[in-house]
């Protein structure tokens, strides 16, 4: 699927970050309402890549899910090298 360079950044991680919640048995409102919103739309947007959580939710989200913050980051990384990647070689990055 091809994505912009925008969604690229945020697609994987809010894939992962589904992935696990769901592993962890929370829904879109419970992890809505432990980050202080009224609403699941703000877990909903982040994990369809249509942006990332804030750097102080996503500290959270790596404790309640019970996930390696160095796996994490390694996405993160991973994914911000590949969309550089393609945008220096006028390639647009792909995502797997």
């Amino acid at each position: 699927m091809k994505l912009t360079t925008k969604s690229a950044l945020h697609h994987n991680l809010g894939q992962y970050l589904r992935e696990k919640r769901e592993s962890a048995g929370f829904t879109q409102a419970q992890i809505a309402q432990r980050l202080g919103y009224s609403s699941p739309q703000f877990v909903s947007n982040f994990e369809r890549g249509l942006c990332s959580p804030p750097l102080k939710n996503l500290k959270v989200l790596v404790k309640l899910y019970h996930v390696d913050a160095g796996e994490v980051i390694r996405l993160i990384l991973d994914e911000q090298k590949s969309v550089l990647t393609g945008a220096l070689s006028g390639q647009k990055s792909k995502s797997k």
